[in-house]
């Protein structure tokens, strides 16, 4: 089957290497986003996709607007049997309509679960403890298209989104062939979604990754790891912003603590009061400092008992 790959971040570069090895698939070209500024030295970096398909000699699209009518007959001239799509934009119709396979979406959910584009850390967040991948026929509207196949996965009681992005972005490589190949052969049956099961996943703005120490600690938990390594969970410690990367739930989860208040600390770790709750803090970043387990930022930092985070 011959494919366009369109895609920007490394979650994408999964897929895009596992189709360019698979010996029934024919990557013909790969569109991805323009070069951007990136940096505190501004300089013109290339996305992650666009460095794989240069590494394999691949054509590379990169056009401002997905609606220019120049990009649109340039796809069309490669004739291809359907695009791959992997955390990408938002195509327009006559860019998905194109391909007589249809255009296919990689989604990090169990759709109609989770249609948006944060679905990673919304599961986490909201304590699931079963995930997956979906491929879909891409549609009018966003993650509304027919389902191709899924792949169901637990999420482990301590994985980060971070963590979880990396297992489902090679779960998602491994299912992007089957999905060609039993297109291509007709054997795949595309399946309407149930609407009424949908549920959202909006992208996370900075602003909603502030803590809040009065909900219960399993809750803080989940947010904590819901959140990291990106955009990363946060409270203040007087006027410094100080992120969290890792924790863990504290042995008393009982008793309401005041919220925010620093009970007990080591050398390796801070325990702090939810309500109810304790949150065992263990690897944490101040604002333009470098990213530390707990027993290094005490080195250069102090946090004490009875201090209150907010």
């Amino acid at each position: 089957m011959r494919i366009i790959f369109m895609g920007t971040p490394e979650f994408a570069c999964v897929s895009l290497k596992t189709l360019i090895e698979h010996k029934n698939i024919d990557v013909a070209a790969v569109v991805t986003v323009p070069d951007k500024a990136q940096g505190r030295g501004l300089k013109t970096q290339a996305s992650p996709v666009k460095s794989m398909a240069l590494e394999n000699e691949l054509p590379v699209l990169q056009p401002e607007s997905l609606n220019d009518p120049d990009f649109i007959a340039e796809l069309k001239e490669f004739k291809a049997d359907a695009f791959v799509v992997v955390a990408f934009k938002i195509l327009p119709q006559e860019v998905f309509t194109i391909p007589a396979k249809g255009t296919i979406n990689l989604h990090a959910s169990l759709l109609p679960r989770y249609r948006g584009a944060a679905p990673i850390n919304w599961a986490i967040i909201n304590g699931d403890h079963i995930t997956g991948v979906t491929t879909m026929l891409i549609d009018k509207k966003v993650d509304t298209g027919q389902i191709l196949l899924q792949r169901k996965t637990p999420i482990q009681s301590q994985m980060t989104a971070g963590e979880l992005h990396d297992h489902l972005a090679r779960i998602g490589a491994d299912l992007l062939p089957q999905t060609l190949e039993a297109l291509q052969v007709g054997t795949l049956k595309a399946t309407p979604q149930n609407d009424a099961l949908a549920t959202k996943a909006p992208k996370i703005e900075k602003e909603m990754c502030h803590i809040d120490f009065n909900k219960p600690v399993q809750e803080v938990f989940n947010w904590v790891r819901g959140l990291s390594p990106h955009p990363g969970a946060f409270f203040y410690h007087g006027e410094h912003q100080i992120k969290v990367f890792k924790a863990t739930v504290g042995d008393d989860n009982g008793n309401d603590y005041e919220a925010g208040k620093v009970i007990h600390k080591n050398h390796e770790s801070f325990t702090v009061g939810c309500k109810p709750g304790l949150l065992k803090i263990t690897e944490v970043q101040m604002q333009g400092k470098k990213r530390l387990p707990v027993y290094d930022f005490f080195h250069g930092y102090t946090i004490e008992v009875n201090e209150t985070l907010t």
